[in-house]
């Protein structure tokens, strides 16, 4: 006699595993994370009184992942300009008056659009210093300047900057210099358009390079991302075609 034998089986589903903690997405570092100390030459050019002159500063501050940076500044006029200022009653009548100041500068910037190339930022300087004539004094014969007036600065401006090695980069802008809490007639000779270039020294990544842990002249992750691999197969065609062709 034949039985029947029922056959029966259970098929586990595999429960789900848990996605490996090195597969995870990374949480983003906090915005003033990864700082930098920065060092910049900070030339500016300006006209006043009709006159072209240059700015001379140096500036020194932190970056925070490249998007933020604050310091300090130092600026002067490298040489003086002619003044419409009323002299003192000692002072030559044919020797011309020339017009100096030096201050200094807290500034902050903040890089609105960036890539691993090129920045586009705005920049905000606020400062105080000293501003005075200086004139040819009729009866010693040589020069004397008159008493330093207080002088405060506001001074915004747009920057572009480009990014030569990962240690430096230059940069140029423009802007507009807004003399305050001064006497009105020098507060309208020093008023007026601003334009600047700029060298940045990355101190960190250089010492990367001193310590031998970073080619100096090296392009590593300053390309465009897209721009390398994309592009060029789209218009030259992949690596593998352009083998086949040679």
């Amino acid at each position: 006699m034949l039985r029947a034998q029922e056959v029966s089986a259970t098929v586990k589903a595999p429960m789900p595993t848990e996605e490996p903690l090195d597969t995870l997405p990374e949480k983003p570092a906090p915005y003033f994370s990864h700082r930098r100390l920065v060092v910049q030459y900070d030339s500016r050019y300006s006209i006043i009184n009709s006159h072209f002159c240059t700015i001379n500063g140096l500036k020194l501050g932190m970056e925070w992942r490249g998007r933020v940076r604050t310091g300090a500044a130092v600026y002067f006029l490298s040489s003086g300009i002619p003044t419409r200022q009323p002299l003192p009653d000692n002072a030559a009548a044919d020797a011309d008056a020339e017009l100096r100041f030096r201050y200094l500068a807290l500034y902050t910037e903040f890089v609105a659009l960036q890539n691993s190339r090129w920045s586009l930022s705005g920049n905000l300087q606020v400062g105080m210093g000293s501003v005075h004539v200086r004139y040819l004094n009729d009866s010693t014969n040589r020069f004397d300047r008159t008493p330093n007036d207080f002088v405060a600065m506001i001074e915004p401006s747009a920057a572009a900057q480009m990014r030569l090695f990962r240690w430096a980069a230059l940069g140029a802008g423009a802007g507009w210099r807004l003399p305050v809490l001064l006497a009105p007639t020098i507060r309208r000779e020093l008023g007026g358009p601003i334009f600047y270039l700029r060298a940045n020294l990355l101190l960190g990544p250089l010492l990367k390079v001193a310590k031998g842990k970073a080619r100096l002249f090296t392009q590593e992750g300053l390309r465009v991302r897209g721009l390398d691999h994309y592009t060029r197969d789209k218009f030259y065609g992949s690596k593998k075609d352009r083998e086949d062709y040679r």
